[in-house]
């Protein structure tokens, strides 16, 4: 895949597609909030500052992609990304959150990105060492022995009034040479063994690091200090020694010496620039909070509370995590919400104008559906098949199947409540249900299923509706 830099909207609107069936205006502002980044990473640095981000509103039903448009987006820039739900901060006696915990989750996301992506630059390094350790394991070295009666090991020995024993002394060090000549033979064979995959399933006794229990104090929410960190550098690690096959223990072991190869200092530097440059906070159910009346009391001031405690950090403020401040001038926020009783409008002022790109998101139509059920690279119809599969069975859709299940979540979202490409997922649970119970004890595991078998399963819980009862 091309990487963020060298993509341009149309690129990043086809890589969406892929996943995201319709919706063509969101997909076209949120390629261009990537691309504006991209531009502005390219302005002189006193012009920089001055651009900030043009924020998204998305509107539509639920079930249409709203989430799933801002996940794939920041999976496709690799971008720290956060989504939380606006209502979280209106609960009744909700204690111990507060709108900057958002922010607070953004950089614990960033932190594991940056991390990650340290680790896999590490990762083949790290390997080779934990062969060797694996190496080490299978043929150990010989031990020091300690000094014969009467030999020398060291200057102390000298000062102490010790003799030297040249023939005693020669002997062990031409025995040691022969030991050492013949481990180190030894290891080369396993070395050759390991590269062939020919000792995979053997046991071995490896020693690891013990992981440090989490004692931390929470003095205040965001501030946190880890006890054990503050003696921890005064103490030598823990190590436990543990049996386990070799392919397990390579992962172990590169997993750990990986970790001790990345500065971790570098890492939270980089990762609080990631944060504050790429960000992505995803705000759902943002109608939530807007409140329309111009008498408000009760619930409806909850909610205009909710939406000032927000808007400076929309409009650009310092937040304090445990990593350092982190400034959020620069960070996408889109907001999304079905906004069926309340408005745009219905949001305080200054909210409105923190989200200038407003983007409505259509319903579903049965087309879209049958598109959902085959187009993705991760289409349902396929993951189902593909678990299915699992135990030996092979099963088919056929092209009146497809409409029909289309049909069935189209008209179930009409005449109940809508919740978009989710009712497929009920659809298709329901449709497979039998044959998943039963699949394990079938003989003849090829399935098809074709539009008779659909409208068999469904015929007693859906039909069109009966047109002629609304003509008075």
């Amino acid at each position: 895949m091309a990487t963020l830099y060298e993509m341009t909207p149309r690129e990043i609107v086809a890589e969406l597609d892929k996943y995201i069936i319709g919706q063509d205006s969101a997909k076209k502002s949120v390629a261009i909030a990537l691309r504006n980044r991209y531009r502005r990473s390219k302005l002189p640095e006193a012009m920089r500052d001055e651009v900030t981000p043009k924020n998204i509103l998305m509107m539509g039903p639920t079930g249409v992609g709203k989430t799933e448009i801002a996940r794939r987006l920041a999976k496709l820039m690799d971008a720290p990304f956060v989504k939380v739900e606006a209502t979280k901060f209106t609960e009744v006696g909700y204690v111990g959150r507060d709108v900057d915990s958002m922010i607070r989750d953004l950089m614990e996301a960033s932190i594991r990105v940056t991390k990650q992506k340290r680790l896999q630059e590490k990762y083949s390094i790290a390997e080779e060492m934990a062969n060797e350790k694996i190496i080490a394991a299978i043929i150990p070295g010989k031990k020091k022995a300690p000094a014969p009666s009467g030999g020398v090991r060291g200057p102390f020995d000298l000062l102490m009034g010790g003799g030297f024993n040249y023939n005693q002394q020669g002997g062990n060090q031409q025995q040691e040479e022969i030991h050492d000549h013949e481990v180190d033979l030894a290891r080369e064979q396993v070395r050759q063994q390991l590269k062939q995959g020919l000792l995979e399933e053997q046991f071995i006794e490896i020693e690891i690091e013990e992981a440090p229990k989490s004692n931390q104090l929470d003095l205040q929410e965001g501030t946190t200090i880890a006890i054990g960190s503050i003696f921890g550098d005064m103490m030598p690690k823990k190590k436990k020694k543990k049996n386990m096959k070799v392919k397990d223990a390579r992962k172990v072991l590169t997993e750990q010496e990986a970790q001790n190869l990345i500065d971790m200092d570098q890492v939270t530097s980089e990762a609080l620039e990631n944060a504050e440059q790429n960000g992505i906070v995803f705000i759902d159910e943002i109608d939530k909070i807007a409140s329309g009346s111009s008498y408000r009391s009760g619930a409806d001031v909850s909610r205009e509370g909710v939406q000032r405690d927000i808007l400076p950090i929309v409009e650009g403020s310092v937040v304090n995590t445990k990593y350092g401040p982190l400034k959020t001038d620069h960070i996408l926020f889109i907001g999304a919400g079905a906004f069926h009783l309340a408005k745009p409008s219905d949001l305080i002022p200054e909210l409105q104008g923190r989200f200038p790109i407003r983007v409505e998101l259509e319903n579903l139509t049965k087309d879209a559906f049958v598109q959902i059920l085959t187009v993705p690279e991760n289409a349902l119809l396929k993951q189902h098949k593909a678990l299915l599969e699992t135990e030996g069975a092979d099963v088919e859709f056929t092209d009146g199947a497809v409409q029909e299940i289309a049909n069935m979540a189209f008209l179930m979202n009409e005449q109940t409540e809508n919740i978009g490409a989710r009712r497929l997922h009920t659809i298709m649970e329901q449709l497979l249900e039998d044959i998943s119970f039963n699949i394990p004890d079938m003989e003849d595991k090829h399935i098809v299923i074709d539009e008779a078998y659909v409208k068999e399963k469904f015929e007693d819980r859906i039909h069109a509706v009966d047109i002629d009862r609304f003509i008075l």
